[in-house]
């Protein structure tokens, strides 16, 4: 097997695993009950747009529609995990927002 060769199993293997690697942080964020305010947005939009221009580098500069596929595949994990997030955080602070709220009196 040639260096390009052995290049192209590991890029391929490890972008496999890394896509499947997006779900445990997408669940992670579900199901979190505070906002899932451990993640960061900011980095999670990096990684998007990184993923997007590789993507597009991929199509305009080498025509290479499996590469651009692979992390066309990353961007969507990544903005899932992005919806996600902005799903539980709102969710989270109308929940905050209900709970300070005085309680309506039954005499009014």
């Amino acid at each position: 097997m040639s260096a390009e060769e052995i290049a192209l199993v590991l890029f391929t293997v490890c972008n496999s695993i890394r896509i499947v690697a997006y779900l445990p942080q997408i669940h992670k964020a579900a199901a979190d009950r505070n906002g899932a305010s451990s993640v960061s947005c900011t980095t999670w939009t990096m990684f998007l747009v990184a993923h997007l221009s590789t993507a597009a580098y991929a199509l305009v500069n080498r025509s290479d529609w499996a590469l651009a596929g692979f992390f066309a595949g990353n961007a969507i994990c990544c903005a899932a995990i992005l919806v996600v997030v902005g799903w539980k955080r709102r969710d989270h602070n109308n929940r905050l927002r209900r709970a300070s709220r005085p309680p309506l009196s039954a005499t009014a």
